[in-house]
């Protein structure tokens, strides 16, 4: 049994390559569910990586995000998490926030911009395709279709795109970059925004930058802090993850061509897919963002005592034999597919219907599109990001 004397492992447990997920995750799943781990920054905590484990730890508020924020918390980036970000709020604070920027994600909303995010992935493929052969995906559809979509969002410059995908990418590293660039990186977002901000008070838009202003200045709904860091959140959040995923989706596709020709063959089938590559495709490191215990907890067989940092691994939990079958396979045409590669509970990911849309977009377009679609170099020569908290090649350099 574990105990808090136990010898904790070192974490993250081998360097993530590719789409390969450790075989330990599977190991502490069946015989050590809660487990000790020591992260690269800060110290130890705890590692949960059972569905049902990890899906409590989520909706429980005996699990605070707040709480690992004031008190310091063992991490894998070298830099402290910003106070003023919602991903790191607790209700009532969370909810007061949350609230001001919902409307933006409803059902309604999201479908009501499909037909143009249709038409920009069109348009984005006939790009590619007048560039010749081969052509770069990231570069044609999946990294500039997911940053247009938040920038007509939010209401960010297109044009600035350059300078805000360094910053994130700051943003997401663990070894990628170094501390100051880190640093200075989140200083220049913040620097940026607060311009941004005072042209949108000076002349307001029908964005949602604008009605954060107008919430500021009009109901003090949130501080001038709260709202630049929700600006800087909407940003990175809409945009990376999503990027990475496209990528990763049709790289995925390509190495197995009969399910990608089964896609082809009737596109219809393409939402359940997207369901499943997100239940799959292991996005992360294997770790989330970290919560404090604020009293004790029993889980798995141990205790957790107030003050301990605890982590979950959804991409564990997406694996867990107790909740899919065959979990290690690739189902496309999976049913039951509960998979936390949202989350749960009132950190559930605010852009989830977004990012589906968006890669149910992409993914059809290109199914519908290239039916002979493969990899223009051998896969060897594919570079992968190293060192950032996402994972996903740099290039995915096709042909049709």
């Amino acid at each position: 049994m574990t105990t808090m004397d136990s010898p904790a492992r070192t974490f993250p447990f081998s360097t993530p390559d590719r789409f390969d997920i450790d075989p330990f995750f599977a190991q502490l799943r069946a015989e050590e569910p809660v487990s000790r781990i020591t992260l690269p920054f800060g110290g130890d905590g705890w590692l949960i990586t059972r569905h049902e484990d990890v899906k409590t730890v989520l909706t429980d508020a005996r699990f605070s995000r707040a709480a690992a924020v004031s008190r310091g918390i063992p991490s894998i980036q070298p830099i402290p998490p910003i106070p003023e970000l919602v991903m790191w709020m607790d209700p009532p604070e969370h909810t007061r926030l949350r609230k001001l920027v919902t409307k933006e994600f409803t059902t309604g909303r999201v479908e009501a911009m499909r037909p143009w995010v249709r038409e920009t992935v069109a348009s984005m493929l006939d790009g590619m395709v007048s560039t010749g052969q081969p052509a770069d995906l990231v570069e044609h559809l999946s990294l500039p279709l997911p940053v247009m979509v938040i920038c007509e969002l939010l209401g960010v410059p297109y044009a600035d795109r350059e300078q805000f995908r360094h910053w994130s990418d700051a943003q997401m590293a663990t070894t990628q970059f170094d501390v100051e660039a880190m640093v200075a990186a989140q200083h220049a977002m913040y620097e940026y925004f607060m311009a941004l901000i005072a042209k949108r008070r000076a002349d307001p838009k029908g964005d949602l930058l604008s009605a954060l202003v107008r919430a500021h200045d009009d109901g003090e709904r949130l501080s001038e802090g709260e709202l630049v860091a929700m600006a800087i959140t909407l940003l990175v959040t809409g945009h990376e993850t999503t990027a990475m995923e496209i990528t990763n989706f049709t790289y995925l596709l390509l190495q197995r061509p009969e399910k990608y020709a089964a896609l082809c063959a009737d596109p219809s089938r393409v939402p359940r897919a997207v369901e499943e590559m997100l239940r799959y495709v292991p996005l992360d490191v294997g770790g989330s963002y970290g919560r404090i215990a604020v009293e004790d907890v029993e889980m798995g067989g141990v205790t957790i005592r107030e003050g301990d940092a605890v982590f979950v691994s959804s991409l564990s939990a997406n694996r867990d034999l107790a909740v899919f079958a065959h979990p290690d396979e690739l189902d496309l045409e999976r049913e039951d597919n509960p998979h936390l590669s949202f989350g749960a509970g009132v950190h559930y990911c605010l852009g989830a219907r977004l990012a589906r849309m968006e890669l149910q977009e992409a993914l059809g377009a290109i199914v519908r599109r290239f039916p002979g679609l493969s990899l223009a170099v051998p896969e060897e020569e594919i570079q992968w990001r190293k060192g950032m908290i996402v994972r996903g090649p740099f290039t995915l350099p096709v042909g049709w």
